[in-house]
């Protein structure tokens, strides 16, 4: 649920305000006024990721010095939605209140939120008891809502009014409950046929969040924006759980309020960076992304066999396939990313039955790297939407339409093939090739994916290397020239480990030099390329997640010192966002503003922000799983004094990891560890 500051929802299209459900908005109108008057919140305790509290008095804030009347509105939820309404009467007379609660559905598809469209389906209130039902068909789509209360109200379509009469210092309350139904084929709630059933207390909620939380290692630092960033981080994992329809599984939701849903991208490298944390989140991810690989060539969702999904929705617009997000498959990176983490759970967890498990669905990833991935035959992964009317046009990361550009700040022709896909591709064929020797039993086909991984690096360094500017570009174009923008997406090549060793000290000294890294973080976009914008999508603001493969991919080639101010600039960032980093924030210069700048429609809390200060945390004490070991190699920026991580969870049972700052003098690079 999404809400004002005043606990209201006004009708929105221009941001997802409302109670949502599986993609559908279920109440887009909910204002509560007490007679005639708008409330105005004095305090608010939202503390708790399913429960907020509103203190609240009539009129605006110069009016309320002397209220002599307050409304506690408490709210909650958890697969239905109830709010406790409480006036309290300060007089020492006996008074009589009217309140009213408008109440209304549009049954709005997140898609047409985006993007405003006309209803095709019918809306059709009917009043009862104490009790507005809200009902939308469309053919077989079938949505509902119930707002009840447990004081007699008058209802009519558009609300409830209750007419009050309050003692001196009395008070009056009643409960609202919000049923929404989601009817499948038979006519039942198909979420009613879940595990959980799809409703859950506030107490189990709490229960559950709590016992995750408590799973997860125990961390003791000198360093206050560490602390407050891993709290924050472990809660908003925990709240971002949902249980999926498709497999009844609990997965972690891409981000609050756009992306409520599986992302292949997103929830892999969330997997990726909450591995030695929580690694009982990914298990789940891996094996519902395995479930719905592609296995044929279908246009309209951009699905080719052994692709990785991009997004799974659930909406209206998904059922009658006006969008292809049912799933939707554009995305050229999660194919190789899914290789990618199945590698790195068995590395840490041991988990060889679901490597021999899921043999076949891994095969065909590494599979459609070559042959459908490889669209113009040079043996890159390129990319070009079969769908050009409601597809993707950019399927990487960085996935808005303006993210690709020369330097100069022209648009390639499609297909094009960016670089970090290529890094991708590498590290998905050596794991593909250690998974195959290691658990299949075909060294045969472990010796061809290392022989394909070799001359897929010869050939990138050869391909997309820059030699006057000394970076990689950006993509090559359809006629194999550079996509020369200078990016962030070079970080991503040294995760891989792709990069020519003679080549990283050049890429790690552009990612920290001034044209990238603002002093809050590497940005997206370099400050002197055409499109740059400091606080465009992607072409120019700071990425906390983008920023965590950065800082893995330095520490890899042994740049601790870089990869710590990375670390630290995101960590000092945390402190102005309450520890919560957002999906994305301004690349403005640290020193033009003393603080980092929000980006206006930035996700928050989103996983893979979430996931960033566990990932840094990863990097500055150096753990890396080595066999049935783990490696602990700490460098600890200067200044963060003592990070002691205990009861970290992996295949070695779980083990303790303790790192100090270092001195300038201890700081060593260059190399490998």
């Amino acid at each position: 649920m999404v809400s004002d500051g005043r606990g209201n929802i006004e009708p929105s299209y221009d941001f997802p305000t409302g109670l949502f459900s599986f993609d559908t908005r279920f109440i887009s109108t909910w204002i509560l006024s007490l007679d005639g008057q708008l409330l105005h919140a004095l305090s608010i305790d939202d503390s708790l990721s399913y429960k907020t509290r509103f203190f609240m008095v009539p009129g605006e804030p110069t009016h309320y010095l002397d209220a002599k009347v307050s409304v506690i509105r408490s709210r909650s939820i958890g697969g239905s939605f109830d709010e406790e309404l409480t006036l309290l009467n300060h007089s020492e007379q006996e008074k009589e209140f009217r309140l009213r609660l408008e109440i209304g559905s549009d049954f709005a598809d997140l898609f047409e939120i985006k993007h405003r469209r006309e209803k095709k389906g019918r809306t059709t209130p009917t009043v009862e008891e104490n009790a507005l039902r809200l009902t939308y068909r469309r053919e077989a789509f079938h949505r509902e809502a119930r707002v009840s209360s447990t004081a007699p109200a008058e209802v009519d379509a558009n609300g409830m009014t209750f007419r009050i009469r309050v003692p001196a210092h009395g008070e009056w309350t009643t409960r609202l409950h919000v049923a929404t139904v989601i009817y499948g084929a038979r006519g039942e709630d198909i979420r009613a046929t879940l595990p959980l059933g799809g409703h859950r207390s506030a107490s189990e909620i709490h229960a559950e969040q709590n016992a995750l939380i408590e799973r997860a290692p125990k961390l003791g630092c000198d360093c206050e924006p560490l602390a407050g960033a891993y709290r924050r981080s472990l809660n908003d994992l925990a709240a971002l759980r949902y249980e999926s329809i498709a497999l009844g599984v609990r997965l972690v939701a891409a981000g609050l309020p756009w992306f409520m849903t599986l992302f292949g991208r997103d929830s892999m490298f969330t997997s990726l960076q909450v591995l030695p944390f929580l690694p009982e989140l990914v298990q789940p991810t891996i094996l519902m992304l395995a479930g719905l690989q592609g296995s044929r060539v279908d246009d309209f969702r951009d699905e080719e066999p052994g692709k990785i999904l991009h997004e799974l929705r659930y909406g209206e617009t998904a059922g009658f396939e006006e969008q292809p997000h049912s799933p939707y498959y554009g995305a050229a990176d999660t194919t190789a990313l899914f290789v990618i983490l199945l590698d790195e759970y068995e590395r840490w967890t041991g988990d060889a039955k679901l490597v021999h498990q899921l043999e076949y669905e891994t095969r065909a990833a590494l599979a459609w790297l070559d042959t459908y991935g490889d669209l113009l035959g040079t043996g890159y992964v390129w990319y070009m939407s079969r769908n050009p009317e409601t597809g993707l046009p950019n399927q990487c990361w960085k996935d808005s339409p303006d993210s690709i550009s020369y330097a100069d700040g022209r648009m390639p022709d499609f297909p094009r093939a960016t670089c970090e896909l290529q890094g991708y591709a590498y590290d998905a064929k050596l794991r593909g090739a250690r998974l195959a020797r290691t658990h299949w039993n075909d060294p045969a086909y472990a010796d061809r994916l290392e022989r394909e991984a070799a001359a897929l690096k010869e050939r990138f360094n050869r391909d997309f290397w820059i030699p006057e500017r000394e970076y990689y570009a950006l993509a090559l174009d359809p006629q194999g020239r550079h996509v020369d923008a200078l990016t962030s997406n070079i970080g991503h090549l040294l995760w891989s480990g792709i990069v020519d060793e003679s080549r990283a000290p050049a890429i790690a000294a552009h990612l920290l030099g001034p044209r990238l890294f603002s002093g809050w973080g590497v940005r997206t976009l370099a400050d002197d390329q055409g499109r740059y914008n400091p606080i465009g999508y992607h072409v120019g603001t700071v990425w906390p997640f983008d920023n965590s493969i950065i800082a893995w991919g330095l520490w890899k080639y042994g740049f601790r010192a870089e990869a710590g101010q990375i670390c630290e600039s995101m960590l000092s960032a945390s402190r102005y966002f309450d520890g919560r980093l957002p999906e994305a924030f301004a690349g403005y210069e640290r020193g033009l503003t003393d603080y980092p700048v929000e980006y206006p429609t930035a996700c928050s809390p989103q996983a893979w922000s979430a996931g960033t200060p566990l990932l840094l945390l990863r990097v500055m004490l150096g753990l890396e799983p080595q066999g049935e070991h783990l490696i602990i190699d700490p460098a600890v920026p200067p200044g963060m004094g003592r990070v002691e991580l205990l009861d970290i969870p992996g295949r070695w049972g779980r083990v303790d990891a303790l790192g100090r700052s270092r001195t300038a003098h201890d700081e060593h690079r260059g190399h490998r560890h």
